[in-house]
């Protein structure tokens, strides 16, 4: 099924991650596994964080639970048009294992995925694997990014931003803000 996007949104999703700047927030955030810090990111102003404890995820490809130890999502405070999610599953090392991953969870994320572009960036200075697509989230067309970033000592981090069809095409900015101030702790 083909979604159709007003064009201000269909553009905006090619610009995550693409063009990301300096962070213009100072909120700071830290994600932790174990008692070990992974990585940070900056929380643009005026948009909430919720942090979920442990949870599994089914893995597909084995039938078993698969453990995430943290997710981290925000949305702006007054606006749920627009969201996005971190967190960095135990056991999966590699931006490979990431994909695989990512294969497991999208039934969960997006339904209807078409994924129009992949490409190969640097975010925070690490390998990344980026993911952009169209599909449906509660009934509604949105835009998506995936992304599989390849952290130090064996683990990734993946992140999804998710845009619903009709969100304010700045928020862009506020997401690649996020980007751009993610950092892995060595």
């Amino acid at each position: 099924m083909r979604v159709l996007f007003s064009k201000a949104l269909a553009a905006c999703a090619t610009v995550w991650v693409v063009g990301v700047g300096p962070a213009m927030a100072d909120t700071p955030v830290t994600y932790t596994d174990a008692g070990k810090a992974l990585f940070r990111f900056v929380v643009p102003d005026f948009w909430a964080v919720r942090v979920g404890g442990a949870r599994e995820i089914e893995d597909t490809n084995l039938g078993d639970a698969r453990a995430v130890a943290r997710v981290i999502g925000m949305r702006p405070v007054t606006d749920d048009t627009v969201w996005m999610g971190f967190v960095s599953p135990e056991g999966v090392a590699t931006i490979e294992d990431g994909v695989r991953y990512l294969e497991d969870i999208d039934k969960f994320l997006v339904n209807d995925a078409d994924v129009t572009d992949i490409s190969n960036r640097s975010i925070g200075g690490l390998p990344a694997r980026v993911f952009r697509g169209t599909g449906r989230r509660d009934g509604r067309g949105v835009n998506f990014t995936a992304t599989v970033i390849d952290l130090p000592r064996g683990r990734v981090a993946v992140a999804i931003a998710v845009m619903r069809e009709g969100a304010d095409p700045a928020y862009v900015d506020d997401l690649n803000a996020v980007f751009g101030s993610f950092r892995a702790i060595r």
